[in-house]
C-alpha cells in the first residue's frame, strides 16, 4: 500500500481543497455528472483522453472524499451509477466560474501555453 512521505496538510482550507479535487480528470468528472452524465462509460466518452483505469481511481478517490455516491445496482452486467453528494454541490458554483474564466480568455490562454511549449 502506497505511504506519503509528505503528511497532508489540514490546517488550511485550500490544502484540503486540493487534496480533495487535486486530479487530472476530477473537476470534469465532478462537472459532466452535475450535467446529468451518471454512469463510468457515458463518463469515458466525454473524456476519451483518459483511460478507464484512471477514470476508475479518480471516480473512488471522489467517493473516498464523500464528493461523490455510488450506486450499485444488482445484475449481469453490472451497473454503476455516481452522483453528487450534498457536500459536492457547493462545487459546481466554482468550477462554472473556472469554466467562465477559461472561455473568457481563451484567446490568450492558448497562446500563452503554445509559447510555452506546454502542448
Amino acid at each position: 500500500m502506497y505511504q506519503r512521505k509528505i503528511p497532508v496538510a489540514l490546517d488550511c482550507g485550500l490544502h484540503l481543497f486540493r487534496e480533495v479535487i487535486n486530479g487530472k480528470w476530477k473537476m470534469n468528472l465532478i462537472y459532466f455528472i452535475h450535467d446529468g452524465i451518471k454512469r463510468p462509460g457515458e463518463l469515458k466518452r466525454r473524456i476519451p483522453d483518459t483511460t478507464r483505469r484512471v477514470l476508475d481511481t479518480q471516480l473512488n478517490q471522489l467517493v473516498a472524499h464523500g464528493l461523490l455516491a455510488k450506486t450499485v445496482f444488482p445484475g449481469l452486467p453490472l451497473k454503476v451509477e455516481y452522483e453528487l453528494t450534498d457536500l459536492c454541490k457547493p462545487l459546481i458554483p466554482i468550477i462554472n466560474a473556472i469554466v467562465l474564466w477559461g472561455e473568457d480568455n481563451r484567446p490568450e490562454l492558448v497562446a500563452l501555453i503554445k509559447n510555452a511549449k506546454i502542448i
